[in-house]
């Protein structure tokens, strides 16, 4: 129930910026504006802040490509890359190993590296029905998931990487 009041209220904030201001709300301005309201229920011992972390993906005209993680406390910062859940922390390390080297990767390389560490940090191999990739790519920011023989085809390419 908290992640999906927290979804239509980005939808609302997101429909209300553009209706104002005749474009649409940059992933920070909407991050930022998360944020603001999650950290109003801090604010008061009667008001349960929402038990949910967002994670904004988006591309600002000016940056590029953005990815942004907010917390219920209220605090938002902008990531190269990032993980939110049960095991946060190792996909974090991970992650941060990698993060001098990100931003010269191909998209290829991208979701690579998302589905090593999804496996590494769950400790399994996967099949292309066992798990989704969604991606935003491009200055335009296409949302798309990708098929399953898509999936399937980076895990054949993981796969052949750790045999060489």
């Amino acid at each position: 129930a908290d992640c999906h009041s927290a979804v239509q209220r980005m939808r609302y904030e997101a429909a209300d910026f553009e209706f104002k201001y005749g474009y649409a709300i940059p992933p920070a301005v909407l991050a930022k504006r998360m944020a603001d309201l999650a950290q109003v229920n801090t604010q008061s011992a009667s008001m349960r802040p929402l038990a949910c972390v967002l994670m904004i993906v988006g591309v600002d005209e000016e940056s590029g490509p953005t990815v942004l993680k907010v917390d219920p406390a209220g605090h938002y910062l902008p990531f190269k890359g990032t993980a939110s859940g049960a095991k946060e922390q190792e996909a974090t390390n991970f992650l941060e190993k990698r993060v001098e080297r990100i931003e010269s990767y191909t998209f290829e390389e991208t979701v690579r590296t998302a589905i090593v560490c999804l496996g590494s940090v769950l400790g399994s191999d996967f099949r292309g029905n066992e798990i989704e990739v969604a991606c935003v790519q491009g200055k335009e920011g296409r949302f798309r998931c990708l098929t399953e023989e898509e999936i399937e085809e980076h895990l054949n390419a993981i796969a052949d990487d750790a045999d060489a």
